[in-house]
């Protein structure tokens, strides 16, 4: 190997570092723009509405690709979680429902 060559230790710690700072600079950024914009009802009731956008964007994706019973699973969980508030006993719940589904013949 030539002196001065990017071993891949080097490539590794370059591309962490890279991570790192783009994304303190988009959460940075982002507190920065916020502190700029005038937050109206309708702003405040599109960030309120964002969390619950995320998980579904996150989530739907992985039910219509795994089917059935892992959509099962989800909704037991969350219902689970709302009702009780406890996330042990969701993931749980969720799992004994897809033991369940699995052991009836489901996919």
């Amino acid at each position: 190997m030539t002196e001065g060559a990017f071993t891949a230790d080097t490539m590794v710690l370059f591309a962490i570092l890279g991570m790192a700072t783009v994304t303190y600079a988009l959460r940075a950024g982002g507190y920065w723009v916020m502190g700029r914009v005038t937050v109206t009802p309708k702003i405040r009731r599109g960030l309120e509405a964002l969390p619950g956008a995320i998980i579904v964007s996150t989530i739907l994706p992985i039910i219509l690709q795994a089917g059935l019973v892992v959509g099962l699973c989800i909704i037991v969980a969350a219902a689970v979680q709302l009702r009780l508030k406890k996330e042990y006993v969701a993931v749980f719940a969720a799992a004994a429902v897809a033991a369940a589904l699995r052991a009836g013949g489901f996919q």
